[in-house]
């Protein structure tokens, strides 16, 4: 009996000390395994400036591609200038080349170049042949016959009687004119040429926002034509200090891409940025914003965006204001903004439109929704497999009931759950909208009812799968992040239980806590803690007590009303009337 009672301690101490050790051995992996990350990481960033500045210098200006001989220039003759351009455009069908005489008995000739679909063809027809081709004299001003040497700009000044009418001086602007959907104007005898802007075609109308749907707000969303996205945000900001700065990147596809920011709120060294990093972009292919997006992000082994996008003027003009920079790409409707935190993803336009009471219970509900998504199957695995005693018991006796038959561990039952969920969530999206909705409900009742009734998974875990799948769409800007970072999750929880659990969320806001967009932290004005910012993150104030913009974004005090703005009610002494 004292042998007994002296070696039971022992044995338990013993066992405590193996678990500790165990469990601080697995927090040291884990550490490491953080630890070997980021230096990765940062290793690949290195190389990669290293690379970039390496073909800076051998890299051609997007604006000076040669297409027939670098920087020959337009040809006298006209006869000449169009075997050329015949030459280098003529095999495709859609060029559409015209020589024409004008002036009285034919004195001149001249030859319109464009493309059919992209050029308005009676904008050309009226204010371009119409203009040359009445019967009357060249002359200039003080009436006496242009010389064919000095008829350009005669014609420029006196004739032509479109609006937007620019200088061509060589063959490479000549067929760049033309392959952007302008026309091209050559007369004889003159060694620079017309680019008139006449563009046309059919476009589509401004309609409603498909992917941020709003009560309370503007119902106007972005197109995919360029000059269209620019008017809608200079309709909201009437501001001479709204500058568009267009740049042109793609060596084959030559897209449009505009910078967009208010001289004196943007911070002119975010927009040297971002022109510098669009400038390195060296790739044949530009087709959508996404493009621009992965080439210039600062963290591109990161899951979560530090990039923001929207369709919405309004949104994007608020954006302006705060002093961050928009980026429009020519064939897209989705803006780009940086720089981008996190807190913009637990923001919609319509909380700015409403009274702060429930627009700030609203972003409590989503933060909440943030944590169900990412924690709430990797939870649910902890504490059936690891944490029992952590379930109440009538629960407990309901959960084994329900998984009684299911030959699958509980791992093994959340990934078919969650994968199933994904299938029907592609299927939904990439189908026509009236079929992919049917196929939606249809196939998750259908399937979710046979899998339960065939044993494969348990109702609980169908009721977890769903409500995660619910709250995941709450939060769209970042949800691939926290579908990437709920499998993880998943995955250490089947290994470590709910101390896994924990650390990875550690982990994860580590990680978010060392992120940067374009200089500023990406989990500003809650990392690091900037108390003025405050007042529009978690929680919105009143609009009249938000009256500097946040100073992370511009880097400096920078005021956008006055002082004092609270209503208050009519001041009888000092002449407010009751009525």
């Amino acid at each position: 009996m004292g042998n007994r009672k002296f070696s039971l301690p022992f044995k338990l101490h013993r066992i405590t000390n193996k678990t500790n050790n165990s469990l601080i051995d697995k927090f040291f992996i884990i550490g490491k395994v953080n630890t070997l990350f980021n230096k990765l990481s940062n290793l690949i960033k290195f190389v990669n400036n290293v690379r970039s500045k390496q073909q800076d210098n051998n890299k051609p200006s997007p604006d000076n591609v040669s297409y027939v001989g670098n920087g020959q220039s337009l040809h006298e003759a006209l006869d000449d200038n169009y075997q050329v351009i015949k030459k280098s455009l003529g095999k495709s069908d859609d060029i559409i080349l015209r020589k024409f005489n004008f002036g009285v008995k034919h004195q001149s000739k001249a030859l319109i170049c464009f493309i059919d679909g992209l050029g308005d063809k009676n904008l050309i027809l009226e204010y371009v042949v119409k203009s040359l081709m009445v019967n009357i004299h060249i002359t200039n001003p003080k009436g006496k016959l242009v010389d064919k040497r000095n008829m350009f700009d005669d014609i420029k000044n006196n004739i032509l009687s479109i609006v937007e009418a620019s200088e061509v001086k060589n063959m490479d602007e000549a067929i760049d004119t033309i392959l952007s959907g302008n026309t091209l104007l050559l007369i004889d005898g003159c060694t620079q040429g017309f680019a008139i802007s006449a563009k046309g075609g059919d476009r589509r109308s401004i309609q409603q926002p498909e992917t941020e749907v709003v009560i309370r707000g503007s119902r106007e969303a972005f197109v995919e034509t360029l000059r269209v996205n620019t008017s809608l945000i200079r309709k909201t900001i009437k501001n001479p200090n709204l500058i568009f700065e267009t740049l042109v990147v793609g060596k084959q596809t030559r897209t449009d891409v505009c910078i967009v920011y208010i001289q004196g709120i943007a911070n002119d060294k975010i927009v040297q940025e971002v022109r510098d990093r669009i400038n390195r972009i060296d790739t044949d292919v530009i087709l959508e914003s996404g493009y621009i997006e992965q080439f210039i992000e600062d963290n591109p082994l990161s899951p979560f965006a530090t990039i923001g996008n929207s369709e919405r003027p309004d949104k994007v003009s608020a954006k302006l204001l705060e002093g961050r920079v928009a980026i429009i790409c020519g064939g897209t409707p989705i803006v780009l903004t940086v720089p981008y935190t996190f807190v913009e993803s637990l923001q919609v336009p319509e909380d700015y439109y409403s009274r702060p009471f429930l627009t700030n219970l609203v972003r409590i509900l989503r933060v909440v929704a943030l944590f169900i998504t990412l924690t709430l199957p990797a939870v649910y695995i902890s504490l059936t497999t690891f944490h029992q005693e952590m379930i109440p018991t009538v629960l407990l006796v309901t959960f084994a009931a329900a998984r009684e038959g299911i030959p699958f561990p509980v791992l093994i039952e959340t990934l078919i759950s969650e994968v199933i969920f994904q299938l029907l969530r592609e299927s939904g999206i990439r189908m026509p909208k009236a079929v992919g909705t049917a196929v939606s409900i249809v196939g998750t009742l259908v399937i979710g009812q046979a899998a339960v009734e065939a044993g494969i998974i348990g109702a609980p875990m169908v009721i977890i799968t769903a409500l995660s799948a619910i709250t995941s769409f709450i939060l769209p800007s970042i949800y691939d992040a926290v579908i990437v970072f709920k499998f993880m999750l998943i995955f250490i929880s089947s290994a470590f239980g709910l101390f896994g659990v924990i650390v990875g969320l550690f982990c994860i806001l580590a990680h978010m806590c060392s992120l940067r967009t374009f200089g500023t932290p990406f989990m500003s004005p809650l990392a690091p803690v900037n108390w003025s910012s405050m007042k529009d993150s978690i929680l919105r104030f009143p609009l009249w007590l938000m009256k500097n913009r946040p100073k992370a974004i511009t880097w400096k005090n920078s005021g956008r009303q006055a002082s004092q703005q609270m209503p208050n009610k009519p001041d009888k002494k000092k002449g407010g009337k009751n009525y």
